[in-house]
């Protein structure tokens, strides 16, 4: 049994019989007294993929759904038939995790970060001021389009983060 004081990003949760991972969580302590603290989270529902706000009270307790992630493997495509994601961030021989829930596939949960080669590179020129960093357009394997610094070259192998889709770092040399 699960109460709001263990939740975290990342943690999966019954509601209603449904299995949620959450996404985001804060906490609001009440300036009243008497009044309960809230804990708000941003939900995604493992089996429909929908995103929803919840709020709860405090100590509210909480069922662990029947979730397994087992390791998969991405071999190819078919003529672009199948069906659980985008291919963003997909290249052949990449090892996916699928998100079982009672005995039945539910999800697939992509690699934080996935190395790719840049097989084009624009000229160099944007600068963020802010940060100091001069990148450039970058296109990659995969055909995805990204910034990375005005150092690389097309033929190099970098680092993405896959949740927001920036360059980590060059791979090897």
């Amino acid at each position: 049994m699960l109460t709001t004081a263990d939740f975290r990003k990342g943690l999966a949760i019954q509601v209603e019989g449904q299995p949620y991972i959450i996404m985001e969580y804060t906490v609001q302590t009440p300036s009243a007294r008497g009044s309960a603290t809230l804990v708000r989270i941003k939900g995604r529902n493992v089996i429909t993929g929908q995103a929803l706000d919840m709020t709860f009270k405090s100590g509210d307790k909480f069922e662990e759904p029947d979730l397994e992630r087992r390791k998969i493997n991405f071999l190819y495509t078919d003529g672009g038939d199948f069906h659980f994601m985008t291919v963003r961030w997909l290249k052949e021989g990449v090892t996916l995790r699928s998100i079982v829930f009672q005995g039945r596939v539910a999800g697939v949960e992509l690699p934080q970060f996935v190395e790719l080669k840049v097989t084009e590179t624009g000229p160099g020129g944007r600068s963020d001021m802010a940060s100091g960093k001069v990148t450039k357009a970058a296109t990659l394997e995969n055909g995805t389009q990204i910034r990375v610094p005005v150092y690389l070259d097309a033929g190099e192998t970098v680092m993405v983060d896959t949740t927001t889709g920036e360059f980590v770092k060059r791979v090897g040399k």
